[in-house]
């Protein structure tokens, strides 16, 4: 293996700071946080410098990186949810199911959802999510309707509205790990393929974290179906997305969701 130069050295990490920097409203602002001199940073941007062991550090610490922004780039490194999931203590464990959830397996596009409203269960809660992959790890995003909200109790804007998740292989499906933001609330899905006309369907259950005696249930079965790109499939489901009865689902759907069995 090549040991590196110090100015390719440099330039790695002036190049990953670069990167770093960019959702960054202010670069002197951030330079004031980190305690380093604006003028020193810029040096350290453009590769001609190097930072301290400590500044180093800081600046780690600061953007949740760790030391191989002065051997890699950002892209091989693999930040956020990835590279939690591979941190030493648990990568054994879960790191396997974030590389093994291809796109032939579980494929990346909109997917409808339906399920059992979790506060009122003679009704029926349908939407959409999107599923995209960064950096080797396939992850979820969504909103919940405005009418769920309202039935909650809960603000209504985007930002309240929106959940993100990460999604992991498991054996015979797919497990996904669903919060808001903040964490504000937390749900558990798991979901396994199901034969159909156009293998489009994947059937599980989702279970929110909640305490035992909350009024309401706390785990339901789960229905998905993959849209893809299709844009006039996707604006019709968004259309009809909410709150609905037994009777507005697709035959199928209801047969999926056996409505009028118990949840074991």
């Amino acid at each position: 293996m090549t040991r590196p130069s110090p100015s390719e050295l440099r330039n790695t990490l002036g190049a990953n700071l670069r990167a770093l920097t960019k959702s960054t409203d202010s670069i002197s602002a951030l330079c004031r946080d980190l305690g380093i001199n604006r003028t020193q940073f810029n040096r350290y941007l453009s590769g001609e410098s190097f930072p301290r062991p400590d500044v180093l550090f800081r600046i780690c610490q600061y953007f949740k990186v760790d030391a191989r922004i002065i051997l890699e780039p950002l892209s091989d490194i693999g930040l956020g949810s990835k590279s939690l999931l591979s941190h030493p203590e648990i990568s054994e464990f879960l790191s396997g199911g974030v590389a093994q959830l291809q796109d032939t397996f579980f494929p990346a596009g909109f997917y409808k959802f339906v399920r059992r409203s979790f506060l009122d269960d003679t009704m029926f809660v349908q939407g959409l999510v999107y599923v995209y992959r960064v950096d080797g790890a396939t992850f979820l995003r969504g909103y919940e309707t405005k009418q769920v909200m309202m039935q909650q109790g809960l603000p209504d804007d985007a930002i309240s509205r929106e959940f993100r998740g990460v999604l992991l292989a498991q054996e015979g499906g797919v497990a996904g790990l669903v919060s808001r933001r903040n964490t504000l609330t937390t749900s558990f899905n798991f979901l396994t393929q199901v034969p159909s006309f156009r293998n489009d369907y994947w059937v599980g259950y989702t279970a929110r974290t909640v305490r035992e005696n909350i009024a309401g249930s706390r785990i339901t079965r789960l229905v998905y179906q993959y849209l893809g790109q299709d844009g006039s499939r996707v604006r019709a489901v968004a259309r009809g997305a909410g709150l609905c009865r037994a009777d507005d689902l697709m035959p199928y759907e209801r047969n999926q969701l056996r409505i009028d069995a118990p949840f074991f």
